[in-house]
């Protein structure tokens, strides 16, 4: 007698429904992404040039500021005053240990535009803070 059952041996086979749908969700991700970094480059902040500027990679975590000729700052392309500013500052300082900051200033921007900034924090108490900066034109990499 035989006691086992038919037992049927077939794999499922792949299902491609459910991989279209991941695939389409991490292209729509990266659309997003590349958006957003585009953004703060259409400001038209053109960024001094240094001999040691280094053109960097963006991290997910770090805050940019964009100052423009005129002093109006800007954070993820809106413009905002010195008082919101350091709200935000100071929230992002009180969730986040040692986040980094960086200071897009325009090199037309008056000194004491970009020291108000760097007052704003120290007072909330930033200390991570870098300036962008883009490489002299034929310097050595």
């Amino acid at each position: 007698m035989n006691f086992k059952r038919q037992v049927n041996e077939t794999s499922p086979g792949f299902q491609m429904a459910p991989m279209l749908d991941i695939v389409f969700i991490l292209l729509i991700h990266f659309m997003a992404a590349t958006i957003f970094a585009q953004w703060e480059n259409k400001l038209e902040i053109n960024v001094p040039s240094a001999d040691n500027g280094v053109k960097s990679q963006r991290e997910r975590r770090e805050v940019i500021i964009n100052v423009d000729k005129a002093g109006v700052i800007f954070l993820n392309s809106q413009e905002m005053s010195a008082e919101r500013l350091e709200t935000l500052l100071s929230q992002v300082a009180d969730a986040f240990v040692d986040y980094p900051v960086i200071i897009r200033a325009d090199k037309e921007t008056r000194h004491q535009d970009v020291m108000k900034i760097l007052d704003i924090c120290t007072h909330v108490g930033i200390s991570n803070v870098a300036f962008a900066s883009i490489p002299t034109e034929g310097a050595a990499p």
